[in-house]
């Protein structure tokens, strides 16, 4: 009995978020969404289900996910916007993580703990962000240009008309500056190159 009421709660608090589904099915960055939950799904180690089971478990459960979808849909069509925009209303996402829309982001953004983050620039695909990043610009000169696979780890800050390269661990509170080459992981302030390929830089 305790579990059909349990299954039954959770089955009813899945409805709830069933409105969310008439934006998923219409808009034009599902392909991009779906990518999405499949990278969520793989970091969070979920069960298996059909992308509309999950989007609904992701909308419930994490509401940085939120931030995401509401930024893909609200690039889109003018259905896109109208809905996305009803849906903040009902659904709020992180009031302090912001993802400028004036930005490209690719697909597989995960963000584990999005509290005071903001995202303004370019990031290439399968990016991870922690709480408290900060990704903008240095002196109004430009916005930094991540590539893919780039972690980014609690308070590091991005600033600036920068590239940083693939595979690049940023650790925690680092100040990134400069270019930031492939395979790398930096971190001081201001950052510096700590591990190049797999080997120690002095």
């Amino acid at each position: 009995m305790t579990f059909s009421i349990k299954s039954l709660l959770q089955w009813f608090t899945l409805f709830f978020f069933s409105p969310v589904l008439l934006s998923f099915f219409i808009t034009d960055a599902k392909s991009i969404i779906e990518e999405d939950i499949k990278r969520w799904q793989s970091v969070l180690n979920l069960p298996e289900r059909s992308n509309t089971l999950q989007i609904l478990f992701l909308f419930k459960s994490f509401v940085e996910f939120r931030n995401l979808y509401y930024f893909r849909v609200l690039k889109g069509s003018l259905t896109d916007r109208m809905i996305g925009r009803l849906l903040r209303l009902i659904y709020h996402p992180l009031s302090t993580l912001y993802l400028i829309d004036c930005c490209n982001i690719g697909p597989g953004l995960f963000i584990q703990h999005g509290f005071s983050s903001i995202v303004f620039g370019d990031l290439g695909s399968n990016c991870w962000i922690n709480q408290q990043v900060t990704i903008g610009t240095k002196d109004n000169n430009g916005y930094p240009h991540i590539g893919d696979n780039v972690i980014i780890t609690s308070g590091a800050k991005v600033l600036g008309n920068i590239k940083i390269g693939n595979n690049v661990t940023i650790g925690a509170n680092a100040v990134v500056i400069k270019d930031v080459p492939d395979n790398c992981v930096v971190g001081g302030v201001p950052a510096h190159i700590i591990k190049r390929d797999g080997k120690r830089v002095d």
